[in-house]
């Protein structure tokens, strides 16, 4: 046999394998998802029965009621989403005309009405108020494409980052997203059918190639969402970012990092490879806060409901004006960090 019929025979056992381990997922985690409905909604009942003479009194927030009765309407949410995506699998299957994009164009509606459905059900379970300034525009026709940088701090700021690039704006994302949320048997589907990069990747690669093949895709009327803060702001993630920047010899970046007080010095590296394989593309840096206290199950649990609006920043930088070369660069998106810290102080 020849060395390139080896190495089909590898791809093809390797690709059976990875389908295998795949439908083995979906089907715990779906599984997982359909039994814990009843035991959600049997918790909830409990919690409202017995916080009911405290909420006649209204001195109770009725924490538990709130937290229970939104884990049930996401959990509805997210099994509505595995049919809706199976009935859309069926309406466009693989053979028919022009399936591929049809299903594309059909799962991103999904997904900006499941986004939508959660949104709306945080406003009054959570008193969840967004202030987004300045107004997002629509994306006109023939628009460049985006590298979308935000602020990563606090539960779901992911999700309504999402939902207002593909409701408000008019914009198809392309996101990148840790791999655990692969345990979400809807997000694994949906998200799985759209332009999409989960880290860490597969082995052989690494997380900026990733990045660098879904940028190097983007047409007109995508947005490539990027968190490079790399998780949610806490302080000791703060500390242990500054003590590597030292520890790998980046002087002038750790102490250019240690002035930030509100945010985790950017990883560049996912970002750099965004901007080389899509040098066509505008950027914009999305600050915000209102979520950012909630970094712990106790935070979230004082945290309930929200004392405050969620209020998010953005700007636009024209790929034009973006700096040349990877260490011009990386000190320019430190400096556009530095903005976003500013903003965070004066809000």
């Amino acid at each position: 046999m020849s060395a390139g019929g080896r190495n089909g025979d590898g791809g093809a056992a390797r690709a059976a394998a990875l389908a295998l381990l795949t439908g083995v997922r979906r089907l715990a985690t779906t599984t997982a998802a359909l039994c814990l409905v009843p035991v959600t909604a049997a918790l909830l009942i409990v919690a409202c029965v017995l916080s009911a003479p405290l909420a006649v009194l209204r001195r109770c927030r009725r924490r538990p009621v709130r937290i229970l009765a939104f884990a049930l309407l996401y959990l509805a949410v997210d099994l509505y989403g595995l049919a809706a995506a199976g009935a859309l699998w069926l309406r466009y299957a693989p053979g028919t005309h022009d399936a591929a994009a049809r299903r594309t164009a059909a799962t991103y509606a999904l997904l900006g009405r499941l986004l939508g459905a959660l949104r709306r059900a945080a406003e009054p379970v959570f008193g969840l108020r967004v202030r987004v300034t300045p107004a997002v525009p629509r994306a006109g026709t023939g628009a460049p494409p985006l590298v979308v940088l935000a602020r990563h701090a606090g539960p779901g700021d992911s999700f309504l980052l999402l939902h207002v690039l593909l409701a408000e704006a008019g914009l198809l994302p392309c996101t990148v997203l840790k791999r655990t949320l692969r345990l979400d048997p809807c997000l694994d589907v949906v998200v799985g059918r759209l332009p999409h990069c989960f880290l860490p990747p597969r082995r052989g690669t690494s997380p900026a190639q990733a990045v660098g093949r879904l940028a190097a895709g983007l047409t007109a009327g995508d947005a490539l969402v990027l968190f490079p803060e790399g998780g949610n702001y806490t302080e000791r993630r703060r500390r242990r970012a500054l003590a590597s920047l030292w520890r790998h010899g980046r002087r002038r970046t750790a102490v250019r990092a240690a002035r930030l007080r509100n945010v985790l010095p950017p990883r560049p590296s996912g970002t750099l490879a965004a901007l080389t394989a899509a040098p066509h593309a505008d950027v914009v840096f999305v600050a915000h806060t209102g979520l950012d206290g909630i970094d712990s199950v106790r935070a979230a649990w004082a945290g309930v409901p929200l004392g405050a609006a969620v209020r998010a920043h953005w700007w636009r930088v024209p790929a034009a004006e973006v700096p040349e070369g990877d260490e011009a660069r990386e000190q320019w998106l430190l400096a556009q960090w530095q903005r976003v810290d500013q903003w965070i102080t004066a809000h």
